[in-house]
């Protein structure tokens, strides 16, 4: 039984029992051993910071190359358009003159053919050349007064019928101012 006591409080005994000794630091152990536990986490948080931002400067890096490359697309798409444009304004240039042409050209043709009619006009007999003119189209009668002498012109005026007569004259007096 002796033995049965024992062997019941030797483990009680030995938790009860002092632990080693702890190691006690001196201050300036002690300040040391702070500032090499604080240069560990500086050092942990720098590594981790390094990597953190190499990781972003490359992602950073990765999106400029492809706005980059984004504006290269964009640069040869307004190469192509201005190409287009430019050409597209050529041909529209072409296509103005050959119709400034084409206007001049019928000018032209339309002055001929009033200097005709004013020499035919001319020649004839007052009275003829009033019914003549009496059909015309006003602007074109009214050109053709412009060409011929005054006192001619006046005797066609006598020979019309008066509503036409009046409207010649009123035309007749703008196109004069």
């Amino acid at each position: 039984m002796k033995l049965f006591l024992i062997f019941l409080f030797l483990p009680i005994i030995g938790l009860s029992a002092p632990a080693a000794p702890k190691h006690v630091y001196t201050e300036e152990e002690y300040i040391k051993k702070i500032n090499e536990e604080v240069k560990k986490k500086v050092d942990s948080i720098k590594n981790k910071s390094v990597s953190e931002l190499t990781k972003e400067l490359l992602d950073k890096e990765e999106k400029l190359q492809l706005r980059e490359m984004d504006l290269l697309k964009r640069q040869d798409s307004l190469k192509v358009t201005e190409a287009d444009l430019a050409r597209r304004y050529t041909d529209l240039a072409e296509k103005q003159k050959s119709f400034i042409g084409c206007v001049q050209k019928n000018d032209e043709d339309s002055k001929a053919r009033v200097g005709q009619l004013v020499e035919m006009i001319s020649n004839m007999k007052p009275d003829k050349a009033a019914s003549v003119l009496s059909v015309q189209d006003i602007d074109i009668a009214v050109q053709i007064l412009q060409m011929i002498d005054p006192k001619k012109a006046s005797k066609m005026f006598n020979f019309m019928d008066k509503d036409i007569s009046a409207k010649l004259q009123k035309q007749y007096l703008l196109m004069k101012k």
